[in-house]
């Protein structure tokens, strides 16, 4: 299956649930002067994250064009990073939240790729009782292969709750694949969350529901 192929799928599976196709923002993003490059799908929608924007649609997906720069040292020493990639991504501006972005996430791997969901391992934020709780009862992910995890691995910016920076922020959920125990690292504690080349994060649903501010202070989003 090729780049092209796995976009169109993308897009169209979340145009069939009610969501705008929209264009790519430039690299260079021209209204906000924060950032240096364009680093994730949802930069160009913060005011409709903070109920500023005028957008007509409360959905939207993307195929966004990304750099950043935190990760060029890192580019060609693992297989992982990259100079330049594009970001797949489906956005609710107050409208739909949680259940509906895991179901659809767990649907579009599954079935519409045809990932078995044996191989996918799930992480949450440690406080996250509610995706926890879809991902374990609704979906049916046992216990052994889900994880809750801190601020620095499953929350968006990661760290944000301590350290910042300010604006929209929220916990995430992250679907690992698992290519299988001959790419592990053979300790018997091997995990998502050992580094090893076993387990690649494919996914990372970010449940953006606060806006951050200065003292820490995290306020809900509208």
């Amino acid at each position: 299956m090729t780049l092209d192929e796995i976009r169109e799928r993308y897009l169209e599976f979340f145009k069939k649930r009610g969501h705008t196709v929209y264009p790519s923002d430039s690299l260079v993003p021209p209204n906000d002067p924060s950032l240096l490059f364009t680093g994730a799908g949802m930069n160009q929608f913060k005011d409709m994250f903070l109920g500023r924007g005028t957008l007509p649609f409360k959905r939207a997906t993307t195929s966004q064009k990304c750099l950043r720069t935190g990760d060029l040292e890192s580019v060609g020493r693992t297989s992982r990073h990259h100079t330049f990639f594009e970001m797949l991504g489906n956005f609710s501006f107050g409208d739909y939240f949680k259940r509906e972005a895991i179901t659809w996430g767990w649907e579009f791997a599954t079935k519409e790729m045809g990932i078995s969901p044996e191989k996918l391992h799930i992480s949450v934020y440690k406080e996250d009782d509610e995706a926890y709780k879809i991902w374990n009862e609704e979906i049916g992910i046992p216990a052994g292969r889900l994880f809750r995890l801190g601020e620095g691995d499953n929350f968006w910016p990661a760290n944000a709750p301590s350290q910042g920076p300010n604006g929209p922020c929220g916990p995430c959920s992250e679907l690992y694949y698992d290519y299988g125990p001959k790419y592990g690292c053979g300790s018997p504690d091997c995990s998502i969350t050992c580094g090893c080349n076993r387990y690649v994060e494919i996914w990372n649903l970010v449940f953006t529901q606060f806006d951050r501010q200065d003292g820490g202070v995290l306020t809900p989003l509208p």
